[in-house]
């Protein structure tokens, strides 16, 4: 497969090997989010002792845990973001004409593949976000669901997933791997596994993957595209009243 953007003309090794940093941040992104999933409940008076408002305490909670992940994912890929934003700086063109299309095409594959799949319904995890949204100001959101989050997920599920461990894993098996567990992790732990809760992550995760294959395994593209995704949807929930948004959601059950 061809990529689509000017690569270096000799990428450095060191960049693919995981370091110290990578195992250390990925450990602990993989132990907190088996925490959440298996004993989450547990946190719930301790939330609550954080802040009497559910949304406040689960927010900042979030806030937490994503903001030590990602300055920790920061300062572990620091090197392989600056090469690849200077790789996009290339092309600034194609970078911006780009990153939308992506987008539609992962709205549309969504929606293909949810209407394939049987009735929509909404998975937990975003019926929680939408909860979220409604009691917590946009200015705070934003930070948390279309910087830092994108950029962490982007760094684990596609970084680390693909760019380095496809040093020693066949680089599909890398892939199918990459959208699997991107998927899970939205859904495992909140609600019985069924297709069209399923398929939007499913939709998205290949998204990303394949465009951070196409373009070279540059991780700033595919974030930008699941920052660009994450932003529209910021938009779309906090420019629709909430009376409305339960109703579509009463339609769609």
């Amino acid at each position: 497969m061809g990529t689509a953007l000017r690569t270096p003309p000799a990428p450095r090794p060191e960049l693919y090997r995981f370091s110290r940093l990578d195992l250390t941040t990925a450990g602990l992104y993989v132990a907190v989010a088996a925490f959440f999933t298996l004993a989450g409940e547990l946190l719930a008076p301790l939330m609550l002792q954080i802040s009497g408002n559910p949304a406040v305490a689960s927010y900042s909670v979030n806030l937490l845990f994503y903001g030590t992940i990602g300055v920790l994912a920061v300062a572990a890929a620091r090197k392989i973001a600056v090469r690849d934003l200077r790789v996009l700086a290339t092309r600034p063109w194609f970078t911006l004409l780009m990153i939308p299309l992506a987008v539609v095409v992962m709205m549309v594959l969504t929606a293909i593949l949810v209407a394939l799949s049987g009735p929509v319904q909404t998975s937990a995890n975003q019926a929680g976000l939408q909860a979220l949204m409604q009691q917590v100001p946009a200015w705070l959101m934003v930070p948390l669901l279309v910087v830092v989050g994108p950029f962490v997920e982007e760094y684990i599920f596609r970084h680390l997933l693909i760019g380095k461990l496809s040093r020693r894993v066949n680089i599909w098996i890398c892939c199918a791997l990459s959208v699997v567990l991107f998927a899970a992790l939205h859904i495992v732990g909140q609600e019985d596994l069924t297709l069209p809760v399923l398929m939007p992550y499913v939709a998205m995760g290949a998204v990303l993957v394949f465009v951070y294959v196409w373009t070279g395994k540059n991780v700033m593209f595919s974030y930008f595209v699941h920052a660009s995704k994450n932003l529209l949807a910021v938009i779309f929930i906090y420019a629709i009243p909430p009376e409305v948004l339960e109703q579509l959601q009463r339609m769609q059950g």
